[in-house]
Order: structure tokens, then C-alpha cells, then sequence
């Protein structure tokens, strides 16, 4: 058992629908086997705990518990067992299971109380991570850009090359331009596929989409997406699609715009109670619909990959943070995000 840092400030999902509670919260005394603590640089934040604390996915049987998927930071003590990781090494954080051992999610303490976490978290100043969502990367790489790691990037990069199967110059059409949508166009790009469509009701989402590699935006508020897809491509429709967005009536158009032998790619979760509708037919002749987790990425083997990438200057990941703030202002920035008013990805800086 390693001796941790007795209290950290750290984010608080109380109730579903309210502002997270920031405040001081007790570490347990010691590592469990397969436990490693980690010091939490930055967090980036996902679709994800936005839908958490909106409830999407119905009533939270685990609050109130700890949140962030996506981080990086500094190794600071190991757990009996561990041999991924050790002290010093910089660190990916990802929901994603890697290599190593899965632990037992720690048991925090707040107000007296258990306070829950996952395997592991990133909105506080440590965390108690399972070996096998760690990644290492360099020491000299940099920590800001690599907690992009953790999520948006290697689902993105992962949903083109492991369910797209993307080839070159063939049609993507990508329904909503957020962190991990801005990753999927740039992963098509950097394939060359044609063209690149990406889709948002945000401008300077959009703007932020021509750069990363997107050919052609649409504004759904201001265009009829069906339209500018066909009279892009033509009435054949799109090789792929992928929505990013969870919404019925976007996956139900962005289906219809899909081609006969078209690949329709869910990343995006529909709110609980919600269904779509389809014409089943087109399935049985070469059309397929299928959902993803985390672009079935592989942390170990994609993130060394994605680090060279960068390195050369062939992947761009400093303009994806368009946003930065410090952990007390982390309400304001969910906030930012719910309003749309986040270009790229909002990152936290512990």
C-alpha cells in the first residue's frame, strides 16, 4: 500500500441537471493492486460528461461520484502489481482499456461519505487510475495537447480507420463538428478521402472544420443538409456517414443520405426513450448501420502512433483547444458547451 496525498480538490457530480460541486475530498490511504495515482495536468472535456450531468442516458444509480474521461498528467505512486507505469512517467489518461492490469475503481471519501469513480477520472488534482488506462508518452511531448489522447483524437482517428475502413477519395459525410467530430474529419482528410462534408449549426465549429480538412460545411440552421449532399455528390449519396450528434431526426437524414453500399457510423448516443426510424430494406442489399465505442481504438498501439505523428507535424492537435480554463471555472466552461459556444475542445488546466 503507497502512502497518497491525504485531500485533493476535485468536481463533484451531485445531481443530474445542477452545476458540479468543487470542493476538497478524501483520498483512500493507500493503492490497491493494479492502482496508480496519477497528478492530473489537464482534462479535456467530452460529449460525454456533458451527457452525464444532462442525464441522457436516464436516472445516475452511482451518484454522487467524481467525472473526466480524457486527460494527461505525472505518475506519482504505483500499486503492488503494476508494471506498465512507474513514478515520473508521463501519462495519457483514457476511458479506453489499454494495456496492464484493470483495478478496482477507487473509493473516494467526501463529507464522510463514499464518493464514487470509474476506473478512472480527470476532474481533480489526482487520480487513482486503473494501470490499464494509462498510456506513457514522451517526457518532452507536450502535456496540453496529449490529454487529447484520452478520447477525442483517438476515437476520431480510430472511427476512420477501424469502422469507416476509409479509402482514398471516397465521400464522408460527418454530422456534427465537435472535439471528436473534428478528429474524424482530419483522419479523412489525412486519408484523402473527397469529398470531406462536415455538418454543425455553429460557425466558427465550422471554420475550425475547413482547417482541419473538411472540403465543403453545411450550417443545418441556414441549409438543407440533403440538398448541399446531393448536389455535392449526387443522388447516389455518401460512401459514410457518421453522426456525432445522438440526435433521431440527424441519424434518420444522415441514413437516407447514405449511398446503397453507403456506411453509417454512430458515435453520437441517443437520449434514453428515444428511437429512430429507418427503411430497413437498403441492409439487406450492402447498407450497414453500426455504433462505435471509442472508434475501437487500441491506447498502446495508437498512441505512440498519433505522438510520431504530431512530432512530424502531420497531425494537429494545438488548433483543437480553443478553449482553456482553470478547475474552478470548469462549471463555465460545461456551460459553454451546452450553449455551443466551443469551437473546438474546452480544456482544464488542474
Amino acid at each position: 500500500m503507497s502512502l497518497l496525498p491525504k485531500k485533493m480538490l476535485a468536481a463533484v457530480l451531485v445531481a443530474q441537471k445542477e452545476p458540479l460541486v468543487l470542493d476538497q475530498v478524501d483520498l483512500p490511504p493507500g493503492l490497491d493492486y493494479g492502482q496508480v495515482l496519477v497528478k492530473v495536468h489537464f482534462s479535456g472535456i467530452c460529449g460525454s460528461q456533458i451527457g452525464e450531468i444532462e442525464g441522457v442516458k436516464g436516472p445516475d444509480r452511482y451518484l454522487p461520484h467524481l467525472l473526466g474521461h480524457e486527460g494527461s498528467g505525472e505518475v506519482v505512486a504505483i500499486g503492488p502489481g503494476v508494471t506498465q507505469v512507474k513514478p515520473t512517467d508521463h501519462v495519457v489518461l483514457h476511458w479506453m482499456p489499454g494495456s496492464g492490469i484493470e483495478s478496482k475503481p477507487p473509493v473516494y471519501f467526501w463529507k464522510g461519505k463514499p464518493l464514487n469513480a470509474g476506473w478512472v477520472t480527470t476532474f481533480n488534482e489526482y487520480a487513482i487510475v486503473a494501470e490499464n488506462r494509462l498510456t506513457i508518452i514522451p517526457k518532452d511531448f507536450d502535456l496540453k495537447t496529449a490529454a487529447l489522447f484520452g478520447c477525442a483524437v483517438t476515437t476520431g482517428l480510430g472511427v476512420i480507420n477501424n469502422k469507416a475502413q476509409l479509402q482514398i477519395g471516397q465521400s464522408i459525410l460527418i454530422l456534427g463538428a465537435g472535439g471528436v467530430g473534428l478528429n474524424i474529419i482530419q483522419g479523412a482528410a489525412m486519408v484523402s478521402a473527397f469529398p470531406v462534408i462536415a455538418v454543425d449549426l455553429h460557425d466558427a465549429k465550422l471554420t475550425l472544420a475547413k482547417k482541419l480538412g473538411a472540403t465543403h460545411t453545411i450550417n443545418a440552421k441556414t441549409q438543407s443538409v440533403a440538398d448541399v449532399v446531393r448536389g455535392t455528390v449526387g443522388d447516389n449519396g455518401v460512401d459514410v456517414v457518421v453522426d456525432n450528434t445522438g440526435n433521431p431526426q440527424v441519424i434518420e437524414e444522415g441514413y437516407r443520405l447514405a449511398g446503397p453500399k453507403g456506411r453509417v457510423i454512430l458515435v453520437g448516443v441517443l437520449p434514453k426513450g428515444k428511437e429512430i426510424s429507418l427503411y430497413t430494406l437498403p441492409l439487406h442489399f450492402g447498407k450497414t448501420l453500426t455504433g462505435t465505442k471509442g472508434g475501437e481504438c487500441k491506447p498502446q498501439v495508437d498512441i505512440p502512433r498519433y505522438v510520431r505523428l504530431c512530432i512530424e507535424g502531420k497531425l494537429d492537435l494545438k488548433s483543437l483547444i480553443t478553449d482553456e480554463f482553470s478547475l474552478s471555472g470548469l462549471n463555465k466552461a460545461v456551460e459553454m458547451m451546452q450553449q455551443g459556444n466551443v469551437a473546438g475542445r474546452c480544456l482544464i488546466k488542474i
